[in-house]
């Protein structure tokens, strides 16, 4: 994002109908409203909803990377139409068009409702063979209640740049075998898979946490829990690197501080989540609240863990608060800890050997490896926003010419950047 270029702010509320309001920064176009019918609403976020991996359903995970609309071009792109038909407003996406003929790019910065927290902004099709991605950078808004909040304290990029990574990458989790459902997330390492690669880099420029002299050993650690995150985020750092698994809230709950971050905390660490065999998770909850009512000498939790400037938090559904009407999950943690930018998971993703396994993904194919490499790097360019984007337009340019499952929008698209700056 620069100074030059046109932002549009595009915010969007649920009242039976959603409504949806948008303006240009810099009031280069006029502002307008639009209106999508409730059944019209609700009819397309089913459609996409039942498109995605459903892990606790039976089936669930082999139809979404075999038969589900986003398993084939044909068909995702069909739904990429009926999203972009029933969300982006004709006066909108009239001066998108506007501008994309005359060879300028966007911002696009968009505030979902609830409901409709899990559409891929970037993936809908205004034109047929066309995606907003193509034609715009796309962001979340970050909720302006906790950017402007009085006692959060921001950190920025630009100050911190230089400062470690703190690197948590698929923890061992308490009481769970490597095969169960708080298993291992990324497989077996080796030090020339991708992210072992990225990783040595970090650790042969003496910027990661933990230290570490070969790369794999970063990998499925059992000492990364939150008492080692709280010293080494105070330590100070430039991002936050979590690979691993989250439990999202049920939005049915209005629980979204419920939602839990593993570590590889054990039954006896001091928090608000339940234990689970011999693990506490670290919860949304611990992270705002800190010891609050649990200690005699409580802190707050930005004081234990004060959040660096960027964090990716790659999870399934690690950005779950956004489908709350309150949102108080594991995103608003850690804007409220500091960070100005966070990118977490939409949706549940499907690991690399689920798409070996169900889909009929190449043996050596890494396709959740490769997001988070591509996130990582993101995340230290200027503009993670735009690199982001130009990696999703790379990815769709070879899901459009040979349909690969390996490049499907099932992890590309399952990203959201909530930006805060």
């Amino acid at each position: 994002m620069t100074a030059e270029q046109p932002t549009a702010l595009v915010r969007m509320a649920d009242a039976g109908d959603l409504y949806v309001t948008w303006r240009w920064v810099d009031d280069s176009a006029a502002a307008g409203v639009g209106v999508v019918p409730e059944a019209q609403a609700g009819e397309v976020v089913r459609r996409f909803g039942a498109a995605l991996p459903a892990p606790g359903v039976p089936g669930g995970l082999e139809a979404a990377l075999s038969t589900g609309e986003l398993a084939s071009y044909k068909a995702e792109h069909e739904l990429a139409q009926a999203l972009s038909a029933a969300f982006l407003p004709y006066k909108l996406a009239e001066q998108l068009h506007e501008l994309y003929v005359r060879g300028v790019r966007p911002h696009v910065r968009i505030q979902p409702s609830p409901r409709v927290a899990q559409i891929p902004w970037e993936l809908i099709a205004p034109d047929p063979g066309l995606r907003l991605v193509d034609i715009a950078d796309v962001s979340l808004l970050a909720p302006t209640g906790i950017v402007h909040a009085p006692a959060r304290i921001g950190r920025s990029w630009e100050r911190t740049r230089e400062s470690p990574v703190v690197a948590v990458l698929d923890p061992r989790i308490p009481g769970f075998r490597a095969d169960s459902a708080l298993g291992s997330v990324l497989g077996r390492m080796d030090s020339a898979a991708p992210l072992a690669v990225r990783v040595a880099e970090y650790a042969g420029a003496e910027r990661l946490t933990p230290r570490v002299d070969d790369p794999v050993a970063a990998f499925r650690r059992t000492d990364v829990d939150r008492a080692w995150l709280g010293e080494a985020l105070r330590a100070g750092a430039s991002r936050l690197l979590y690979v691993g698994h989250v439990t999202a809230a049920a939005p049915a709950s209005g629980r979204s501080e419920s939602a839990t971050l593993h570590l590889t905390c054990t039954a006896d660490s001091v928090g608000f989540a339940p234990v689970q065999r011999d693990h506490r998770p670290l919860s949304a909850r611990d992270l705002l609240l800190g010891t609050h009512t649990l200690s005699d000498d409580p802190r707050s939790g930005p004081a234990l863990w004060p959040i660096p400037s960027r964090v990716a938090l790659i999870a399934c559904e690690s950005g779950g608060d956004l489908r709350f009407g309150e949102p108080l999950g594991l995103v608003a943690a850690m804007l409220t800890g500091g960070a100005e930018l966070v990118t977490a998971g939409r949706w549940p993703l499907p690991t690399d050997l689920a798409f070996q396994r169900f889909g009929g993904a190449a043996p050596d194919s890494r396709p959740l490896q490769e997001a988070v490499c591509a996130i990582d790097a993101a995340h230290e360019s200027p503009d993670p926003v735009a690199a982001l984007n130009d990696w999703q337009r790379t990815q769709l340019s070879i899901w459009r010419e040979n349909g690969d499952i390996a490049h499907s929008p099932l992890v590309w698209a399952g990203f959201a950047t909530v930006d805060a700056r």
